[in-house]
């Protein structure tokens, strides 16, 4: 018989044993008796026979009769037959003839004798069933003591075959009967494991063990091919019954995520049919991979309880909120699906187990046209969403402990390491990122990367002043630490390891060394992440300026690099750029230009601030990740929206209002929202109904919340652009949205 029929006979079959056992007991519940003659003589190849060799009628035999009696019905289930073979007084066999042999009752199997019971260990049909089946069953059910053992025999059955470990506080009892059905059925699928160990079962099980209850875990171990890893075990929730052991191990048969693409309420699976809701992951085409791991992360928390399914939105038109992101469906007839928004995967499971108590689950209400737009317009809300828990390939990726962090730190010249909580949704969408940038710097030399649990290693954490979740750190030898403090994004946390690990400032002895520096010939192997390379010159008297520099450049660290000159020659430099010493000269290579700015008596910050505020565009595309440099600058905002790109006419007439005399004290900008589609919810804030794109906006943070938009019917040109300014600042123009220029803060 094949191995998929064979499957299908069984559960068919171990069904019915529960269903209509008791009936058949009542239709074949007559104890069979024979002579010795006629029993041996009746024997069948294949068939097993519990006998009793009985010569006498006393109280305490008839007792143990009517319960050999009872249990016919339940052993004949099993083509098991019950016989009394009643000695005559003159026989003399070896069944017969002892009187102490009449206190036992024989298993055999055609003619051989597998096991003799006392009479006392059978003494209901639940102890009999049990052990009669235990017996017939030596091969397929491992009876052991130790956690050693089954330790043993889960690697020995690592990537062939899963394992069924069962826990009972004595044999004879209803649940070992139940896990003895169960394994008469399942035996050649699963290997099943037996004991009577508490203390196994205490290491084996939870930490509110109770010696008195019977468990039951499956161990996959089918699915470890690696015998370094081990095998995930999902305990029984329900009490050990026939029935509830069946339908524990159809589900754990059942596959861990159904894929779908079809009318969620046309979906039927095996957890639908046995009563247990069904949790839709809803999916598509961009984002099948990192779904496809919260679906199987979810599922394993729910193994047993509910069923999960990844549904494709691409396949079908559903007609509910783009921002939903689950869907319930329970196995009551009638009942609606209910499409919710949930946050993580410890949501998700909450739900499930919340619906399983009975309590109500709340739909998701619509929005109004009033609110933001969904999720998936927001890149940053964007990122959260969909790299949220899930189980992912590290690795790459070390994990430190309390015992091997301060070693880590001195194996290589930089470690990374991220602290997270493994319970919090948006570490673990910087643990997604976290893999990819891994990736990246695969095989790169003096750079490792590491991870610490802070819900695992508190004691780590509070040691390296990490008092919120995430946080990523890069150590280097004899130095201090590095915390990144950008964008949640592989391309930001990837340029500021890169950057992080070139030695900043870097000291510069020679004019050709400064040539080399500024054309990027130093750290060429890093130009792709660094277009504005900062250089510091000095007179070496200057040396409070200098060392003010210094600490500037190790606080932009990461984000910018920094070069120092400060030998007896700076002046030639401050001749050749045309300034007066200490300053600074940044390289704009796009621009093929090397600006010079003097630098007057600051402290360290003054100096950053300063440094960032020069590196700024002149007209830059604003987008998720710069705008924060650019809002730091309180400044007005003139900002042209546009659907795609600038063409270079609309450019050059842009950059001619920048340009002009007088025009520092508002930032011109630009936003492309193809490329930022957050934009689209910035002019829903500030406008009822959709504007016409290009659209030109003076939008003042900081005066009572007023947008004014350009005039539609005007070409975007230096000379409108201008002569409107001049009208904004007259007041003779009036505002297209009063106080809602909340939506850039």
């Amino acid at each position: 018989m094949l191995p998929q029929e064979n499957g299908w006979v069984s559960c068919f079959s171990f069904l019915l044993l529960g269903t209509y056992s008791m009936a058949a007991a009542r239709n074949a519940n007559t104890l069979l008796e024979l002579s010795p003659r006629e029993y041996f003589s009746s024997l069948q190849p294949g068939r097993a026979s519990l006998v009793y060799f009985s010569r006498d009628d006393s109280p305490g035999v008839r007792l143990f009769l009517e319960q050999l009696e009872n249990s016919v019905g339940a052993l004949q289930d099993y083509g098991i037959s019950v016989v009394k073979v009643n000695c005559l007084k003159e026989d003399v066999s070896r069944y017969c003839g002892k009187e102490n042999a009449l206190m036992k009752a024989y298993l055999f199997r055609d003619n051989i004798l597998l096991r003799e019971f006392p009479t006392d260990a059978l003494f209901d049909v639940n102890a009999i069933v049990a052990n009669t089946l235990f017996a017939l069953l030596f091969n397929e059910v491992k009876y052991i003591t130790t956690l050693v053992e089954l330790q043993n025999l889960e690697n020995s059955l690592k990537g062939r075959s899963n394992v069924v470990f069962a826990y009972v506080p004595a044999v004879g009892t209803p649940e070992h009967r139940a896990v003895m059905e169960a394994a008469f059925v399942y035996g050649t699928a699963h290997q099943f494991v037996l004991t009577t160990e508490a203390a196994l079962a205490k290491d084996f099980g939870h930490e509110d063990f109770d010696a008195l209850s019977a468990q039951l875990f499956f161990c996959h171990c089918q699915r470890v091919p690696d015998l370094t890893q081990p095998c995930r075990r999902t305990p029984m929730v329900q009490s050990l019954t026939t029935l509830n052991i069946h339908t524990y191990l159809k589900l754990m048969a059942a596959p861990i995520v159904t894929e779908v693409a079809e009318d969620p309420e046309k979906v039927s699976t095996i957890h639908l049919q046995l009563g247990l809701p069904l949790v839709f992951i809803l999916s598509q085409q961009e984002t099948y991979e990192s779904d496809k791991r919260t679906a199987e992360f979810v599922a394993w928390q729910l193994l047993g309880k509910a069923g999960v399914a990844l549904l494709s939105r691409d396949s079908i038109d559903l007609n509910v909120l783009l921002r939903s992101n689950i869907a319930l469906k329970t196995a009551e007839e009638g009942a609606p699906i209910k499409y919710l928004v949930l946050e993580d995967t410890d949501e998700i499971v909450a739900l499930v187990e919340d619906k399983i108590k009975g309590e109500q689950i709340p739909e998701d209400e619509d929005e109004s046209d009033n609110n933001d737009q969904d999720i998936q317009d927001d890149q940053v809300m964007e990122a959260v969403y969909r790299d949220r828990k899930r189980e992912l390939p590290l690795e790459l990726i070390r994990t430190l402990t309390e015992e091997t962090f301060n070693a880590a730190l001195t194996e290589t010249a930089h470690m990374v390491v991220l602290f997270y909580a493994s319970w919090e949704a948006v570490s673990l969408a910087m643990l997604q990122l976290y893999v990819e940038v891994a990736v990246a710097l695969k095989g790169t030399q003096g750079i490792s990367l590491a991870k610490v649990n802070c819900w695992d290693w508190p004691d780590v954490c509070m040691k390296q002043n990490v008092t919120q979740f995430p946080i990523t750190k890069m150590y280097e030898k004899g130095a201090r630490s590095l915390t990144y403090t950008g964008m949640l994004g592989t391309a930001e946390l990837l340029r500021f390891l890169r950057l992080s690990s070139i030695s900043c400032p870097a000291k510069l002895t020679t004019i050709e060394e400064v040539d080399e520096y500024l054309t990027g010939e130093v750290h060429a192997d890093s130009s792709s992440y660094h277009s504005t390379p900062v250089l510091g010159i000095f007179h070496p008297s200057m040396k409070e300026a200098r060392e003010t520099f210094v600490e500037a450049g190790n606080m932009l660290r990461g984000y910018v690099t920094t070069g120092l000159y400060a030998e007896d020659d700076a002046l030639i430099l401050a001749h050749k750029y045309a300034v007066p010493l200490p300053a600074l000269l940044l390289a704009r290579r796009e621009d093929h230009r090397i600006d010079s700015i003097p630098l007057s008596k600051q402290s360290a910050p003054d100096v950053v601030q300063t440094i960032r505020s020069q590196l700024l565009e002149t007209f830059p595309e604003i987008t998720v990740e710069n705008l924060p440099d650019y809002l730091s600058l309180e400044k007005p905002l003139l900002i042209l929206f546009n659907d795609r790109g600038l063409n270079q006419s609309m450019r050059m007439e842009m950059l001619s209002v920048v340009n002009g005399k007088g025009r520092e004290a508002f930032l011109a900008c630009w936003m492309n929202l193809k490329n930022t589609p957050v934009g689209r919810g910035v002019l829903k804030a500030y406008f009822s109904t959709p504007p016409p794109l290009p659209l030109l906006a003076w939008v003042n943070r900081h005066s009572s919340g007023q947008v004014f938009s350009f005039p539609s019917d005007q070409p975007v040109t230096e000379t409108n652009v201008l002569s409107w300014l001049e009208k904004l600042k007259a007041g003779l123009e009036i505002p297209s949205v009063h106080g809602r220029t909340g939506a850039f803060v």
